[in-house]
């Protein structure tokens, strides 16, 4: 029996009817989705799963909730914990499922909360506000912190600060959870690295730029007492004709990692690069339209064949069938409406 999966979207829902998490069915050789039900969470802006994918967190206004996916990809409420601090923007994990951390964009905090064996969000472990100033922009007066990720080799976390335009790097202790300040990338004046992604293997970190709409490739090496990060490439995300505003978004990987995916608001579009794994270098094959506006996420569907984007100001998810060796995308049915969606998920459903 072929596998089958259950599509998860958070949404804002101060000014809708949204409950907040929509739970989909996947028809994943026709590349579509079919509403299934919803699930009440207050601004459920960032969605994750546990690495095992047998739980789900996300954002809340009180701070996240964890939920079990059941073997019929409906979602059994755990908990919600607080995080002593304003809405988190972005969540990951450790991949033992001990540690989750919670980006603050309004208050410039990082957040780590235990995570308990039944899959439930303990108590604090950590918090650390940033300080300082930002550059003189609209968005970036104060310290925004928008992502948050383990080094591959889990002895370093990444923070990113749009507001500073800093990537900061805090030693994690394992078995408190605690973070010690460590280093500090410097990233040009407002260009705001507002997502991180590691490669697979480890080698290369892609720091995606917001307002300068730049992906940014540094080597990585965590062998040493100290981590080394070097800058060996910035790329626009853009396409020579674009929006006159635009703020780069979030990244993603195929699963073999040589194609990385961009999202662009302003310009509404999907930024589709080849990328060498040996060296960890970019190489744009297009920038094309979604069909939407303001792209917040962008979702690849197990065959890869097909993939959707959330449209937050459309209020829509749009589908297309995507030609990797060419960057081409098609779109192959019409628009989903979901209100204000803000991040997807595709999870296999777990053994029963």
């Amino acid at each position: 029996m072929s596998q089958i999966y259950t599509a998860y979207i958070g949404s804002y829902t101060d000014t809708n009817s949204s409950k907040g998490l929509t739970i989909l069915d996947v028809d994943v050789e026709q590349g579509s989705l079919s509403k299934r039900g919803e699930v009440e969470v207050s601004n459920a802006s960032y969605l994750i799963t546990s690495p095992d994918q047998r739980f789900l967190y996300a954002t809340t206004d009180a701070g996240v909730a964890s939920f079990r996916i059941l073997p019929d990809g409906n979602l059994r409420p755990l908990n919600t914990a607080h995080i002593r601090g304003m809405r988190g923007c972005h969540l990951s994990t450790s991949r033992d499922n001990r540690f989750l951390f919670v980006s603050g964009f309004y208050d410039g905090k990082i957040t780590v909360l235990h995570i308990l064996p039944d899959g439930s969000v303990g108590p604090i472990a950590d918090g650390i506000f940033h300080r300082g100033p930002g550059s003189v922009a609209e968005r970036n007066l104060r310290p925004h912190v928008r992502c948050a990720v383990l080094t591959p080799d889990e002895k370093y976390l990444c923070v990113a600060d749009s507001g500073i335009d800093q990537i900061k790097i805090y030693r994690f202790n394992h078995q408190t959870g605690e973070l010690s300040p460590l280093d500090i990338i410097h990233c040009k004046l407002q260009a705001s690295p507002c997502f991180l992604l590691f490669s697979p293997d480890g080698r290369f970190l892609y720091a995606l730029k917001e307002m300068s709409n730049k992906i940014s490739v540094y080597t990585y090496d965590g062998s040493g007492r100290l981590p080394v990060f070097e800058q060996i490439q910035t790329l626009s995300t853009l396409g020579k004709k674009f929006n006159e505003y635009s703020a780069a978004i979030t990244l993603e990987f195929a699963q073999d990692s040589t194609r990385l995916l961009c999202t662009n608001s302003g310009d509404h579009s999907l930024g589709i690069f080849k990328r060498d794994k040996e060296t960890g270098l970019l190489e744009m094959l297009d920038v094309l339209p979604i069909s939407g506006r303001y792209p917040t996420d962008v979702c690849l569907f197990p065959d890869e064949r097909h993939l959707f984007c959330t449209n937050f100001d459309s209020s829509t998810l749009t589908f297309f069938r995507v030609h990797f060796d060419t960057g081409l995308l098609v779109m192959n049915r019409a628009p989903l409406k979901i209100d204000q969606p803000e991040c997807a998920l595709i999870v296999p459903r777990p053994a029963d």
